[in-house]
């Protein structure tokens, strides 16, 4: 199963998009995936539930920061490369969406009853929440590569 396929299952088991996204990098991340599930629990529905930066992004964020972030002990890589790469992840997933915030994504705003039932309504968490994980997958996949 590639990295998309097993975030999409793991999404559609009920994981956010944050989670979904770093679970399936899990084992070059070198965590198990309940680890890796914890540490972005927080983080979906544009961070806490606060629609800003999509779920999707700030998975791929926190991959991006494990693997090439900066360390205490042993090697010591420049923040300048951590922050190059999430920049290049933005704007490639902006390209393809037109943004990276999660409410200008979905076009609801689930911080109130009326858009949750609409949010629903429209299925927008399986047929644009899949696609911005599919897509956070497959550009840190390049980009890491």
């Amino acid at each position: 199963m590639n990295r998309s396929d097993k975030a999409l299952k793991l999404y559609s088991q009920g994981l956010n998009c944050a989670q979904s996204v770093i679970a399936s990098f899990a084992d070059i991340l070198e965590l198990d995936e309940d680890k890796a599930i914890r540490i972005a629990s927080g983080f979906g529905g544009g961070m806490g539930g606060m629609q800003g930066t999509c779920g999707a992004a700030t998975g791929a964020y926190m991959v991006i920061g494990y693997l090439r972030g900066r360390v205490i002990n042993g090697t010591e890589v420049s923040n300048d490369e951590t922050n190059a790469l999430v920049q290049e992840f933005s704007k490639r997933f902006a390209q393809k969406h037109q943004s990276t915030n999660c409410k200008a994504l979905i076009s609801f705003d689930l911080n109130t009853e009326k858009g949750k039932k609409e949010a629903e309504k429209a299925d927008v968490f399986n047929t644009k929440c899949t696609l911005f994980v599919t897509t956070a997958v497959e550009i840190l996949d390049e980009i890491l590569n």
